[in-house]
């Protein structure tokens, strides 16, 4: 256990508790959310410290009353047989964590191939998370979202919200983080006449959603265009220019926006995507340059680039980083995802009490 690191922690939920109680605080919420954050992450250390320490009390005290009576002897044993668990326990909360695990997220799904069979089931996809965001008490809200003919998506972004203070600091982002990658399917389409089973795949971007101290955005190093907003089909919605593509010149990243009939709500759209993805792509930078065995998230939408296959004959889930495979596909569609994101969780924890990186999220 490191004394040093802890020592800090401790510190710093003293000072965050201090700002807590600061009236002056809460005349900035966006303040007061991020420091709450960081003080209900720190929290379960603290309470963790506090009880070993009042175990380390009660052995003191235990060898005091042996050594003046010895009947006192079999209470130090116990006393004592009880430290190592308290101790295991705050060595583990000890390990660095990721930063992000407190944050609120956005998900973009975009078809892949299989054409109208691959929106359908980027369509599928969003109803999984939807649902499994409810069941938490998760708030979904629709950014951004290109639909397609058959009423399944071509290109969707929404952001997924805990309400108020995440507990323990595990915020959406430290549950939904696995979910970034190529999903492929394998299922017999609507579109399908002779009952073949199709295989396609939808690409998911899971990103933790940034807040504007996270990430400087510089005026100067955005092009912003507008252009006229299309429906299904590629016809068009809008009879104005509503529609914004903003691109960051530095990096080429592209954000466009077309859901508002507003270019302005449009454009705050963008900005709020983009700078999600600047931020994950500075954290990727950072990682990378701590250790070069870290990989991102799968970008590309290439069924041979998966990171899980749903097989809808034999009902049967696969994730391939870990191998987990369970025959539960209609619950997990259903929001039923706990399980397959455990074992994730499980895999990162081992990796990361090993010193190794997230082999959790590794496409």
């Amino acid at each position: 256990m490191s004394t040093d690191r802890l020592t800090t922690l401790l510190e710093e939920y003293a000072e965050l508790e201090k700002r807590m109680e600061d009236p002056s605080i809460h005349s900035d919420q966006a303040l007061v959310r991020r420091v709450g954050r960081r003080f209900a992450e720190l929290a379960p250390i603290y309470a963790a410290n506090a009880e070993l320490e009042a175990a380390r009390a009660d052995l003191a005290a235990a060898k005091e009353l042996a050594a003046e009576d010895p009947a006192f002897a079999s209470e130090v044993e116990s006393v004592a047989a009880a430290l190592p668990p308290l101790e295991e326990k705050l060595g583990e909360m000890l390990i660095p964590r990721d930063p992000s695990d407190a944050k609120d997220v956005i998900i973009e799904i975009k078809a892949g191939e299989g054409g109208q069979e691959s929106a359908l089931f980027a369509g599928d996809l969003l109803r999984m998370y939807t649902r499994y965001a409810e069941r938490h008490g998760w708030i979904v809200e629709v950014i951004d979202s290109q639909e397609s003919d058959l009423g399944g998506v071509k290109d969707i972004s929404v952001g997924v919200r805990t309400k108020g203070v995440p507990e323990g600091g595990h915020g959406v982002w430290s549950r939904m983080k696995w979910e970034g990658g190529v999903h492929r399917v394998q299922r017999v389409p609507v579109t399908e006449s002779q009952g073949r089973i199709h295989t396609s795949a939808a690409g998911v971007l899971v990103l933790p959603e940034a807040e504007e101290v996270d990430i400087e955005i510089v005026p100067s190093d955005l092009r912003i265009d507008v252009f006229r907003s299309s429906g299904p089909g590629g016809q068009s919605v809008n009879t104005t220019d509503s529609a914004v593509r903003i691109t960051h010149i530095p990096t080429g990243t592209v954000v466009s926006c077309q859901n508002e009939k507003s270019q302005l709500q449009n454009k705050e759209s963008a900005l709020r995507i983009l700078r999600s993805r600047l931020l994950a792509i500075a954290q990727e930078e950072a990682a990378a340059a701590a250790s070069d065995s870290r990989k991102a998230q799968v970008r590309t939408v290439d069924r041979s680039e998966r990171i899980r296959t749903y097989n809808f004959p034999q009902n049967r889930i696969t994730d391939h980083r870990i191998g987990y495979t369970a025959y539960n596909l209609d619950l997990v569609l259903g929001g039923e995802l706990d399980a397959v994101l455990d074992a994730l969780g499980e895999a990162d924890r081992a990796a990361r009490l090993a010193g190794d990186t997230e082999i959790g999220r590794r496409g």
